[in-house]
């Protein structure tokens, strides 16, 4: 396994990220803890999960799986918190000081550990000033709670900001962010990427595989199987707008290029994501242990230039056929791209 380093701290990861987020609703305790087992056994040392993931449930089965192992001090362990967690309390989601301290305590619990390696804003919010947010995460990194700080979902001009706060209020800084990335969404190409090469930031992107619009199992004019999570895409305004007639136009062009090297669309996929500039480590979310360890061959598929040039081909670089960022889908706090 050939680590690599998170950004500018020296802290190394390895190329995939294993995302925990279908832990206790998806995928049972049991096969979570199979499945923490058989990623660590690979040379996975990366896991990232958020306090929203099923309400807690899946940071408890995160940390109750490092406990059985006992490879927590071996595992750079992150999880997020923005999202809403009481229904009744207005003061339950967002990242406000209230809500990063109080939250950060409860994860701590929930994931059996003392620290959080990265601990990461799941989402911007614009109307709470950024100042605020990192006094109060700088406050848990200096009482050894945390150890790097992280966004998820901001656009390059929001990270530009924070770290111009945070370097004018001597305070940490974010180390790291995670965007959607992928081959049917490329716009992060435009700023996000130039803009992390640029600060040393580390991007660890989240759905690499689009949903699973990348695994080959959408087919032009078939049904979607069921339970897949594109089966209801026309009852859904987000789901109806990322599974359309353009990314069947390019899985179509990546089939013959996944057959030529002997190995799945989904493998290839994740390979050309994990190997293209400036990526850290792709985010892994299986649901089964056979996506898994099919999601665990991408480590043994090389991208060749060629590869590169026919995806560039289908996608050209900096576009998108699928789009991936919520604002695409009407008002949001956060418009990161038009």
């Amino acid at each position: 396994m050939e680590y690599r380093n998170f950004g500018r701290t020296g802290m190394k990861v390895s190329p995939l990220c294993l995302g925990c987020w279908n832990f206790g609703e998806r995928t049972p305790p049991k096969e979570s803890y199979d499945i923490v087992d058989r990623s660590l056994e690979a040379g996975i040392n990366f896991l990232d999960t958020a306090n929203v993931y099923g309400r807690g449930r899946s940071e408890e089965i995160t940390g109750e799986a490092l406990k059985r192992n006992g490879s927590r001090n071996r595992i750079v362990l992150a999880t997020k918190f923005h999202g809403r967690m009481d229904d009744d309390d207005p003061n339950a989601a967002g990242s406000s000081r209230r809500h990063i301290i109080e939250q950060c305590e409860a994860s701590l619990k929930r994931l059996q550990t003392d620290y959080i390696d990265i601990y990461q804003i799941h989402r911007p919010r614009p109307e709470i000033a950024i100042d605020e947010t990192l006094r109060a995460m700088d406050d848990l990194v200096r009482a050894g709670k945390v150890r790097y700080l992280g966004t998820s979902t901001f656009a390059a001009w929001q990270i530009v900001e924070s770290l111009w706060a945070a370097k004018e209020l001597g305070l940490n800084r974010f180390v790291s962010e995670q965007p959607p990335y992928h081959i049917l969404d490329r716009r992060i190409e435009r700023e996000l990427v130039p803009m992390a090469l640029t600060y040393g930031i580390g991007l660890i992107p989240w759905s690499p595989l689009a949903g699973g619009l990348l695994t080959g199992k959408y087919n032009r004019g078939q049904s979607a199987p069921e339970g897949a999570r594109y089966a209801n895409a026309p009852n859904e305004p987000d789901r109806s707008g990322r599974l359309n007639d353009r990314v069947f136009d390019v899985t179509e062009g990546l089939l013959p290029l996944a057959e030529a090297k002997s190995c799945t669309m989904s493998q290839f996929a994740l390979a050309w994501c994990a190997q293209q500039p400036g990526i850290t480590s792709p985010i892994l979310g299986p649901r089964t242990m056979e996506q898994l360890d099919d999601n665990l061959g991408a480590l043994d598929v090389t991208i060749t230039a060629d590869d590169r040039r026919r995806v560039d081909e289908l996608v050209p670089p900096g576009r998108m056929v699928s789009p991936f960022y919520e604002a695409d889908f009407g008002p949001s706090q956060h418009r990161a791209f038009v």
